[in-house]
């Protein structure tokens, strides 16, 4: 029987002299699931990958990997393993397809299976009008999708992604996601790290929260909405598309933590109680002249959880 975790991790911490990145942190996960680790720029993400998959020795602390020791067993831990980091990490005086061919043979993949898996990844990464390119010509999104391709292209057990979908169009990254839902179906472990909460939420089964190199909270994305997300959210939209003045007076009323507008013109006014903000809106509006077009109260997101948890100081633990 295999590993029933694929990471265990027991009071893991990292210091750069004063400085301590990752400050004592405990958890596990579990083969076959997406672990997400969310957190705000410079809370731990980073380093705490860069030991689980051997490229920094922990200060203290200890950690398994696919059963083996991290500070003994690293040999035998990088070769069941993918990684994909956040810089780019390949030739680029190489094609694509020349690149992921390379990186097969490095892991001695076949020829004859190394060829079926380039395609596969070429196809499924929406790669084929750029396969004969030079990775130096590629674009930001492209290049990502080689990195995080190319990793398919060799047998692994657990795989790292930071920040995989950095610079993809919102079409690429849900087919790039769905590949990656459809590997764990397989038997693959995907420890996960994003700053695009609603593709966390749709890929993740359990995610841990790291602030200030601390675990915050681990659970369900569901759970962690239900115990984080009591701000809600009143969203609306004008006739007239936006008003400045409008926006100005509602922002500065007691119960509105935040408001905000996006692409669509859909204004987002966050509160926890959002059945008193919804006549102020429609006060405000005839103050204004204004028409109100649409209006409800939205459902409570991991983005709004996620906020509550690293800003409010709410800590129960590692879970």
């Amino acid at each position: 029987m295999t590993e029933p975790h694929a990471i265990e991790v027991e009071d893991l911490r990292k210091r750069f002299g004063e400085k301590v990145a990752v400050d004592g942190i405990t958890f596990e996960t579990r083969r076959g699931e997406v672990f997400g680790f969310l957190g705000p720029n410079g809370a731990g993400k980073s380093t705490t990958i860069k030991m689980l998959t051997t490229l920094l020795q922990p200060t203290s602390g200890k950690a398994t990997i696919l059963g083996h020791d991290l500070r003994t067993e690293g040999k035998k831990i990088r070769q069941r393993i993918g990684v994909v980091q956040q810089q780019d990490s390949f030739d680029q005086g190489l094609s694509t397809e020349t690149s992921l061919d390379i990186y097969g043979l490095i892991w001695d993949v076949p020829k004859a299976e190394r060829k079926r898996r380039i395609e596969e990844v070429i196809q499924r990464f929406e790669m084929e009008e750029f396969r004969k390119r030079m990775s130096l010509d590629l674009s930001t999104g492209q290049r990502r999708r080689l990195q995080v391709a190319r990793e398919f292209i060799h047998d692994m057990d657990l795989l790292f992604l930071d920040e995989p979908t950095v610079g993809l169009d919102a079409i690429v990254r849900r087919n790039v996601l769905d590949f990656l839902k459809e590997k764990v179906k397989g038997g693959l472990t995907i420890f996960f790290t994003t700053h695009i909460l609603d593709e966390a939420e749709y890929l993740c089964d359990r995610i841990a929260v790291i602030n200030h190199g601390k675990i915050v909270q681990i659970d369900t994305p569901q759970n962690l909405k239900r115990r984080f997300g009591g701000t809600k959210a009143v969203e609306f939209k004008l006739l007239q598309g936006r008003s400045d003045a409008f926006v100005t007076k509602l922002g500065g009323f007691a119960e509105i933590a935040k408001i905000s507008q996006d692409e669509s013109g859909t204004y987002r006014a966050t509160a926890t109680r959002p059945e008193l903000v919804i006549p102020e809106i429609y006060r405000l509006a005839e103050m204004f002249g204004l028409t109100i077009s649409s209006i409800y109260i939205a459902e409570t997101t991991l983005e709004d959880a996620f906020i509550s948890m690293v800003t409010d100081g709410k800590d129960g633990g590692s879970g």
